[in-house]
């Protein structure tokens, strides 16, 4: 069902290479100035710049929804949004991190995403009135901000579930009911999302490749959005959620969610999974390998693959347009800029004669640490050989853990004997760090290099360092020293991760799932899922990997390992409906305030969290739309 909505007030008028401070007025009766915005292509091409500018800033400390799950948490004086989130503090009235209408934060703002929709009707709308544009350079632009609209409204419903469809924007003669939008249902709005994108495919380019044109939105994008939005409809959030929503209607009395579950949804995402990855590869989309000379380790010293596996997963991350990276936020980070996640996750330099750049109080949870597989590639708990009862029991690091630990130090039994994606991503007490150009020796208990300092509020509360989002060769000296890439909004690696879940759900355990989680783990040089859940030598639950259900946690369980802190697992956990089992427990750490060895390993809850079911689930529609128009209908528990 096509909604309408009023025209935009403003657009963002700038190119995707520079910051957008200058507004243009269009309104609906000021004809002329539409005119001239769609006269020439120069104009035109800052109109479709302007559509891009509204995709979120996941790589912003106080916007990234790592902050949101159970992945990270920062020291209190220093919460961002998503701790406050996670901590309760979300209401109607004074609504957190939301797209309904936008949020601002600490100098970053986030404009509403319905805005974002009715710039990129207007665009559609006038492009074709261009002079000196070609036929195909107006369809393919059309294409571009097609798919956007559709991304946005796609964004808006993971926050929300019903929303109003805005498919064209009204003229200024529309009466007030027509204004008063109303929600239309979640599965109108999921054929919505998937029809525009179909509709963009036929005209967007197979895949973008010139640097200037890099993040902007190409076939390869819309198939990979393609296949998360169909996993997302298919999820029991959305899909038979008669435990949450079998009373939640409109004004005619229809349910907003579906409650009968459909498993050919499933069907649909794997099909759509399985495209997207074709078409990845036919446009040379891979996993990503490190290939360059690997500072710093001698080869005799340690295996080889130890290594490449180690910067293997590193440098997936930051190096700048890889060939896993599917879609790229492309807006660039100017010298001086501030707000980064990179920077509040950057180590301070204990010799640095500034640390501008670097602020040490973003910290991945206990819980997250305890998430990452052993070096067998099996949950900490699974495996026999791991010492699991004697995870938090210090002990002396052995030789043959040199390259990820200080050898003869003494650290905790759960740093040890762990998977690479462990130690390419987490930095602990007595571990080892490439940053700032260099190696580091990490020491985390009070009053050391790395640890809190007095009462200094700039420290990692849970004891842990986030080394994933951090280029090794970051300097925290400055700001302008920090090495800046674009932000994954969606990667490879995820494709396969969507596939096996979609197909695992849909006709259960087969090799096309093993093999499609194995192209993830191979990677970092794990054993192949049906190998090592086989081996009653090595897993606690034999042959888990053979059912459904037990398939199910793997792979979930894979894909919060893979995906951690790129923004994911708050929206993954929700859409499993398993928000309470992980969002409602105290943030977990070591006791950083302790300078003893006995007393700095003690766990202890460094925060608390909040999650009432079925109310976090959704967020609230803001109040003050809610007062504006009289026909929306508040989420449940809100």
């Amino acid at each position: 069902m096509k909604k309408t909505f009023i025209y935009a007030i403003a657009a963002i008028l700038g190119g995707l290479a520079t910051s957008c401070d200058s507004y243009l007025d269009i309104v609906p009766d000021k004809t002329q100035e539409l005119e001239l915005l769609f006269e020439r292509k120069d104009a035109a091409y800052k109109a479709l710049a302007t559509c891009y500018q509204y995709l979120p800033q996941d790589d912003g400390v106080y916007s990234t929804y790592a902050f949101a799950s159970d992945e990270l948490t920062t020291p209190i004086p220093q919460e961002t949004p998503g701790v406050e989130m996670m901590r309760g503090k979300q209401s109607s009235a004074s609504p957190l991190m939301g797209y309904w209408a936008g949020h601002y934060a600490h100098g970053r703002s986030q404009e509403s995403l319905f805005r974002a929709i009715r710039n990129c009707n207007i665009f559609i709308e006038n492009v074709d009135a261009v002079l000196d544009m070609t036929d195909n350079e107006k369809a393919t632009w059309k294409a571009e901000v097609v798919f956007l609209k559709a991304y946005y409204h796609f964004l808006l419903l993971r926050q929300y579930g019903p929303i109003p469809i805005v498919d064209r924007n009204l003229v200024i003669s529309a009466d007030v009911d027509e204004v008063r939008v109303r929600q239309d249902k979640v599965d109108d709005v999921f054929a919505y999302i998937v029809a525009k994108i179909d509709t963009a495919m036929s005209d967007l380019p197979g895949r973008y490749t010139n640097n200037n044109e890099l993040g902007r939105v190409d076939q390869v994008i819309a198939a990979a959005i393609k296949s998360r939005v169909l996993l997302y409809a298919a999820s029991p959030l959305y899909n038979g959620n008669s435990e949450f929503y079998e009373t939640f209607t409109n004004a005619d009395g229809e349910k907003f969610f579906n409650t009968e579950y459909d498993a050919e949804k499933w069907q649909f995402a794997a099909d759509a999974a399985r495209e997207a990855i074709e078409v990845a590869l036919a446009s040379g989309v891979e996993m990503y390998t490190y290939n360059d000379v690997v500072p710093g380790f001698d080869s005799a010293a340690y295996q080889a693959d130890e290594v490449k596996a180690l910067y293997n997963y590193r440098y997936m991350f930051t190096d700048k347009w890889n060939r896993e990276l599917i879609w790229g936020h492309s807006k660039p980070v100017d010298d001086g800029e501030w707000w980064t996640l990179q920077a509040a996750a950057m180590m301070i330099g204990p010799d640095a004669s500034s640390n501008y750049g670097a602020w040490q109080w973003v910290s991945p949870t206990l819980q997250m640490a305890e998430r990452y597989y052993t070096k067998n590639g099996l949950p900490i708990e699974e495996d026999l050989t791991f010492l699991y009862d004697n995870r938090y029991t210090i002990t002396v690091i052995p030789p043959d853990e040199a390259l990820h630990a200080q050898e003869g130090e003494v650290t905790a039994n759960l740093h040890l004997n762990r998977e690479p994606r462990f130690y390419a991503s987490i930095g602990f007490d007595r571990g080892t760090y490439r940053t700032w150009g260099t190696k580091w020796d990490l020491q985390m208990k009070k009053g050391e290099d790395h640890g809190r300092r007095a009462q200094s509020n700039d420290y990692v509360i849970t004891g842990y360092v986030l080394k994933k989002i951090c280029h090794p060769s970051s300097i925290g000296e400055e700001y302008s020293t920090l090495v800046y890439y674009p932000w994954p909004i969606i990667r490879f690696a995820e494709l396969w991760l969507n596939y096996a879940e979609a197909l695992n759900e849909y006709s259960g355990p087969s090799q096309e799932v093993y093999d499609a989680l194995n192209m993830v783990r191979s990677r970092s040089f794990l054993p192949d899922v049906e190998d090592v859940w086989s081996d009653p030598a090595l897993a606690k639950t034999v042959n888990k990997h053979t059912t459904k259900e037990g398939l199910r946690e793997i792979i979930r369980q894979e894909r919060s390992i893979e995906l951690a802190f790129e923004g994911n697992r708050y929206y993954d956990v929700r859409r499993w409906k398993e928000g309470a089992k992980y969002f409602a427990e105290p943030v977990k750490g070591w006791s950083v305030d302790e300078s003893a060895l006995n007393k700095f390993y003690v766990v202890r809850d460094v925060g608390q969290r909040s999650f009432i079911t079925p109310r976090d689930y959704q967020h609230p529609v803001p109040m003050d739309e809610m007062i504006i128009n009289s026909n929306l209908v508040q989420n449940p528990g809100w």
